[in-house]
């Protein structure tokens, strides 16, 4: 709990420090994150996006687009709950952040009526799937930040998302200020982890249908790169779009790696572990493997991605991998 409160306490000073704004909210409206100068446009795949004056009443609906707006001082009246958090729909790093409980509104088919309800001035759905159809129903409500030109669903980068955010809310120095704080974060724990460098890692999944392995542009292999991880270059010659690639059972030795992260989806972590031929993988039979059980604290914050679940997971998953690698 000391770890949760100090990421949040860290990113609210930042926020305080950046814009001089207390963050306050009132009436279950979202406060302000820095008074900046509006309008502003923010350049999305859409196009520009004009936002005429500060947003008081902000839906966060993309992945981690709800916590990035936290951690910049700015309380959404409504949200995406990605990750069946319940409550608050923010992990428990962020427990006690909202003053005023956002409403909770759906993920991938949000009900439009609902969000209109809300009477937003500003939707985010920045770490989102990009579909046009999506974005026009949203722009036509309020004012929409969709994912960045050349993103590709749920793939927006999160320097990318926290600044978009940020320009939006008028408070560019608190997205930068975000951006340095975590960037410094991964640089600490890389350079106290010189055995992290260069080291190749698999992060793979385990569903119900079956074995999968992240690509680099996902947010889970981008945390072990900013480490000094490399992806498994096996994993990186497959051409695709998407945010993973699947992978046979036939084929589960692709998975093998200097270090192999798994995490089960909604099964017991006992499937994969117990599976004969995950055990002939040369990682697992080395011990060079860690385990991240469904629903974990640390599985989550690494796949939420955002400015207030990364620095909890540095603290608690940096540990892990030094004594797994070691």
């Amino acid at each position: 709990m000391k770890l949760r409160l100090a990421a949040v306490a860290a990113a609210s000073a930042l926020a305080l420090a950046a814009c001089g704004s207390d963050g306050s909210d009132t009436d279950g409206e979202a406060g302000t994150a820095g008074g900046g100068a509006f309008p502003v446009t923010v350049d999305t795949m859409f196009g520009e996006v004009r936002i005429e004056s500060q947003p008081e009443r902000v839906v966060a609906l993309g992945w981690g687009d709800a916590e990035t707006a936290l951690a910049l001082g700015v309380q959404p009246v409504g949200a995406s709950d990605w990750l069946a958090f319940g409550g608050d729909g923010v992990g428990p790093w962020a427990q006690g952040v909202y003053t005023q409980p956002p409403v909770i509104v759906g993920t991938v088919d949000p009900s439009f009526e609902e969000i209109a309800a809300l009477d937003p001035d500003l939707i985010l759905d920045v770490a989102a799937s990009g579909e046009q159809q999506r974005y026009d129903t949203l722009a036509q409500i309020a004012p929409t930040v969709g994912p960045p030109e050349g993103a590709t669903a749920y793939l927006t980068p999160r320097d990318d998302q926290i600044t978009m955010i940020a320009a939006a809310l008028g408070a560019p120095e608190t997205g930068e200020a975000l951006i340095d704080a975590i960037g410094q974060q991964f640089a600490d724990a890389a350079a106290a982890h010189p055995e992290f460098a260069g080291k190749t890692v698999t992060v793979a999944s385990y569903t119900s249908d079956g074995w999968g392995a992240y690509v680099s542009r996902d947010a889970r292999v981008q945390f072990m790169q900013d480490l000094g991880f490399t992806n498994n270059p096996a994993v990186e010659a497959v051409d695709t779009d998407n945010f993973f690639i699947p992978i046979s059972d036939e084929n589960l030795g692709m998975l093998d790696a200097d270090l192999l992260v798994v995490m089960p989806i909604y099964v017991d972590s006992s499937e994969v572990t117990d599976n004969p031929v995950f055990q002939q993988i040369p990682a697992v039979r080395d011990g060079r493997f860690l385990v991240l059980d469904s629903g974990s604290d640390i599985a989550d914050a690494i796949s939420l991605d955002s400015a207030l679940s990364i620095p909890f997971a540095i603290e608690q998953l940096v540990p892990q991998l030094a004594d797994t690698v070691g």
